[in-house]
């Protein structure tokens, strides 16, 4: 009876082996379900290929078509000599009419050279007065500025007044080259220094005029540009 009942055992197990022994030969053969068994196209495509009409761009289109069309660098900069010239010759030659559109750029150029000459000549003269040079220049920009924009009806930039202002400087260096030869104390000085401060004075308020368009007040503007250049001119004789 124990015997029949061992072999009972022993089939089922047999059976059950059998079964799952099958399932797993089957899982690792890769076994695949037949509606993904379908048969693949093959590929009509093209591969991309670049048109031989194609040209690669070259550094210079990025910048312009030559860089012979760039301008000059101190043009960028704002630097420009024949402007420079031209508004010096303004300030040496007061009757000469001013053109407007030039005296109207604000260049920085000439008037700083004019402040540096100027304390130049002072020094050879035994003054070092680099400090009060640029002070009153900087304290006499602001009131001009603030000054014509009340009184004109375009208005006025710091940097157009600071120029205008700079380059009538021109005459003063010639006041304090001549005290570095002889004393202006005297009374042939104080003749040379107010004729020097109307010159100044003058072709400042020709340019500003001119560039404002500020007809019949010259008067008005050449008045507190004197007070300025008075101070200057006290400087160079005292």
């Amino acid at each position: 009876m124990f015997q029949k009942s061992a072999d009972a055992i022993l089939c089922i197990c047999g059976n059950m082996e059998g079964q799952y022994g099958g399932y797993e030969y089957s899982q690792s053969s890769g076994y695949v379900p037949p509606e993904m068994m379908q048969q693949q196209q093959p590929y009509t495509g093209q591969i991309f290929q670049p048109s031989p009409t194609y040209t690669p761009s070259s550094p210079q289109s990025f910048y312009g078509s030559s860089f012979e069309d760039e301008p000059p660098l101190l043009e960028e900069l704002g630097i420009n000599f024949d402007h420079i010239w031209q508004k010096t010759l303004t300030v040496l030659h007061p009757l000469k009419i001013a053109d407007g559109s030039i005296m109207n750029e604000t260049d920085l150029a000439g008037p700083m050279v004019f402040c540096l000459a100027f304390g130049a000549t002072l020094l050879l003269a035994g003054k070092i007065q680099f400090g009060y040079v640029y002070g009153i220049s900087a304290i006499g920009c602001l009131g001009m500025f603030c000054l014509l924009n009340l009184m004109s009806m375009t208005g006025v930039s710091f940097g157009c007044v600071a120029s205008v202002l700079g380059y009538c400087l021109l005459p003063m260096i010639i006041l304090s080259s001549f005290a570095v030869v002889f004393s202006l104390q005297g009374l042939m000085g104080i003749i040379l220094a107010a004729g020097i401060i109307g010159w100044c004075s003058f072709s400042a308020s020709k340019i500003f005029i001119s560039a404002l368009a500020m007809e019949g007040q010259q008067l008005l503007v050449a008045y507190p540009c004197a007070l300025l250049y008075g101070v200057f001119a006290l400087i160079s004789v005292f």
